[in-house]
């Protein structure tokens, strides 16, 4: 072939090379072959279950302080003239008054003592045939002039004292009821020492005159006592501020992170019976309810229950909050392709073709994602740099790293429809395939941890509301960690399960006045 021949061929190939690099530069990408998807079912609803048991300790020294404050110090009254034959125009009187209240508790048992102490007197006078009785014993004993010189000594005023001193004792065996009222069940036992005294030979028992007021006294006390704690409204006023305030959605927004908001919706109220042990009386309140993410926010309604249901009290003490996260794709969508645009595998530049990704995009389908991404492959070896754009389809499996808190794509396969592609990216471009699915496997994550670090943070800001109690109330609370524990997703919506775990605790330094 002649040499000017050999040049007109090269120009023409060149010619030939530079108008279809032109052309694939300029012309749309490639038309991709649709991939066919099987929409899943749809979720159910968004709402998780969550609890919190909490234990309110009402130390014993607050109790005990209560009630010296409200119980009675002083008892007094009269007593009945033991022989009326014997004595006359005799009053009998008694005056008492009680120490400190002691309390001590166990065996769900709470015991208060006081010390009584008083003055017993009997003040009058013998009766005329007393009086003549004991002359005529005196003349017997002494003759009849001493009787006489003794009579002119005055033997009818009466003038004696004894005292008082004992003990009363009041147990009380606390048990909650449904209708959010608490039972005391208070009982007394009153201790008298064996006192006496005697008046013209007879024997009055102080225990026998002065207890039976004392008893009837108590036993009013505690009858008013018990009435009035049973009709205490207190538990189910600081139930109901308490329900009003968990009833509500708390803002979850966080930077770089779709507007989102966590709902509570109390459902159930539950407690267990009082426990006492040597130091305070711990009565377990707590609420069941559903909690779910939205993203808007809600007003829930929470009718407040009418009665509380019992339960034990093993969980005391803990706050579990389930927080199922729904992400429109939409949102993930933009999130993908802002980790996967522009990126360039191999991304060291070893290979013949060099493929970029334009763009990413997920589609739900059956129990796996289509990932679509548009390319670009260029030859990196060819004087010309031939290339070419098409769509790729990948499809991966979500599964959740609940250690790393992110969301992973599994099991990546290349779909079938994607082979039409290579007509227009070739072989060389085929090579880059293995590192397009490694590098997806690699960095096609969701990063879930700016949302959990976040919720985390926003829970807790809402518990410790909580730790703004009534007067005389300090509350413990606080957020202790959340774990991601599982995913879910339909056509439109990826759901992470997500449960905040934390502390509850109460304690009751002062009662209102009783």
């Amino acid at each position: 072939m002649r040499p000017k021949t050999i040049v007109i061929a090269i120009v023409a190939l060149a010619v030939a090379a530079l108008a279809g690099f032109v052309a694939v530069q300029w012309l749309p990408p490639s038309a991709s072959v649709p991939v066919a998807v099987a929409p899943p079912p749809p979720l159910p609803p968004a709402t998780r279950a969550s609890r919190a048991l909490v234990p309110v300790a009402i130390p014993l020294t607050a109790i005990r302080d209560a009630l010296d404050a409200a119980a009675p110090r002083d008892f007094a009254g009269k007593g009945q003239n033991p022989a009326p034959q014997l004595l006359s125009q005799t009053d009998i009187d008694w005056r008492a008054a009680r120490g400190a209240i002691a309390a001590s508790g166990g065996n769900n048992v709470v015991t208060l003592t006081t010390p009584l102490t008083g003055t017993f007197a009997v003040r009058g006078e013998l009766s005329t045939t007393t009086q003549d009785a004991i002359g005529g014993m005196l003349g017997q004993l002494l003759g009849s002039d001493a009787a006489k010189r003794i009579g002119g000594i005055n033997i009818k005023n009466v003038n004696a004292d004894a005292d008082i001193r004992g003990n009363v004792t009041v147990t009380a065996r606390p048990q909650l009821a449904a209708n959010w009222r608490i039972a005391p069940n208070l009982a007394a036992a009153i201790d008298l020492g064996n006192t006496a005294l005697s008046v013209g030979g007879i024997r009055i028992s102080v225990p026998g005159e002065v207890k039976p007021v004392i008893d009837n006294t108590v036993n009013e006390q505690l009858a008013r006592l018990e009435q009035r704690l049973r009709n205490d409204p207190t538990i189910e006023q600081t139930a109901r501020r308490e329900w009003a305030k968990m009833c509500r959605s708390i803002p979850l927004q966080g930077e770089g992170l779709p507007p989102l908001w966590l709902e509570l919706k109390p459902v159930r109220a539950i407690a267990a019976q009082p426990v006492i042990d040597a130091k305070a009386v711990t009565l377990t309140l707590g609420v069941e309810a559903e909690s779910r993410v939205t993203s808007s926010e809600t007003r829930p309604d929470c009718p407040f229950p009418a009665t509380l249901a019992l339960v034990d009290g093993k969980e005391a003490g803990r706050v579990a909050i389930g927080v199922p996260i729904d992400m429109p794709f939409t949102a993930l969508n933009a999130l993908i392709d802002a980790q996967l645009k522009n990126k360039t595998f191999p991304d060291d530049g070893s290979g013949a073709v060099a493929v970029t990704v334009k763009s990413a995009k997920i589609t739900p389908s059956g129990q796996r994602l289509l990932i679509s991404l548009a390319v670009d492959a260029t030859e990196q070896k060819s004087f010309f740099g031939f290339g070419a754009n098409a769509t790729v389809h990948v499809w991966g499996k979500p599964v959740l790293d609940a250690q790393n808190q992110v969301l992973r794509l599994a099991d990546l396969e290349l779909a079938v429809e994607s082979e039409a592609a290579f007509g227009l990216l070739g072989t060389a471009a085929r090579a880059a395939m293995p590192y397009l699915q490694r590098t997806l496997a690699e960095k096609a994550v969701i990063d879930l941890k700016p949302f959990a670090t976040d919720a985390q943070k926003k829970i807790a800001a809402a518990i410790a509301d909580f730790r703004t109690g009534a007067d005389g109330v300090a509350i413990d609370a606080q957020v202790t960690g959340l774990k991601l524990v599982g995913i879910a997703f339909d056509a439109t919506t990826l759901r992470v399960i997500a449960e905040a775990n934390g502390t509850a605790r109460a304690t009751v330094t002062r009662l209102p006045a009783l």
